[in-house]
């Protein structure tokens, strides 16, 4: 949720990191702002330019920690790379031993809802690190239950720190778009949704000492 008036202009021109090529970005759309209300902006999308979104590939370097960037900083720097014939949806499902991926990434895969990662994460158990590139902290977590990894990062996607006390007190500190430039997702352990809770919750609790993910190194709080 927004503290301060970020949005300060009456037009946002989205873009989303395109991973697989460096400084490039996914051309998502033009919105207007329309105003703000209980701390959320609501913004309208525009038709103008509507049939580039997924498909119009820019490239230029943004420096700096900032998310929201003046567009007419960048203007005379952004060039248009490329403009794919369908809109993209992802990338395909690498296999479970190589997950690794940031929250753009991660991100991209379920709002495309992508059929090959949604029937492979949905049926197993596991757990997972997530790791802070700014700083190196990590957070081990775990999915069990009725509730598969794809449910578990699902959460992720709508709240950025998924209900976890230690990951919710680091986000009320930072700004909005904290987790999405640094956050990565990896897979450490995946498990048959036959497989026993306890066994799962112990695996995690070795993780969290592997990984030393609870006091100064982590954002685990048990």
């Amino acid at each position: 949720m927004p503290t301060t008036n970020q949005f300060n202009r009456d037009y946002i021109f989205s873009m989303t990191r395109f991973y697989h090529e460096e400084d490039t970005w996914l051309f998502c759309g033009i919105y207007k702002v329309i105003g703000l209300e209980n701390k959320s902006y609501i913004i309208e999308p525009q038709e103008f330019a509507s049939e580039f979104i997924g498909r119009l590939k820019l490239q230029f370097k943004l420096t700096g920690r900032n998310q929201r960037p003046k567009f007419e900083n960048y203007y005379n720097d952004i060039i248009v790379t490329e403009i794919l014939k369908d809109e993209y949806t992802g990338k395909q499902f690498c296999g479970y031993e190589n997950i690794n991926l940031s929250f753009e990434q991660l991100e991209s895969i379920f709002r495309n809802q992508k059929n090959d990662w949604k029937a492979a994460l949905q049926n197993i158990k596991g757990v997972y690190l997530i790791t802070d590139n700014n700083n190196g902290k990590k957070y081990v977590g775990s999915a069990y239950g009725d509730t598969g990894i794809w449910s578990r990062w699902q959460c992720y996607m709508n709240t950025e720190h998924g209900r976890n006390t230690g990951l919710r007190e680091l986000l009320i500190n930072e700004n909005t778009a904290y987790a999405r430039q640094y956050f990565q997702f990896t897979l450490l352990e995946y498990r048959s949704m036959r497989v026993d809770d306890a066994h799962i919750i112990e695996r995690e609790c070795f993780w969290k000492n592997a990984l030393l993910s609870r006091g100064n190194y982590g954002y685990n709080k048990n």
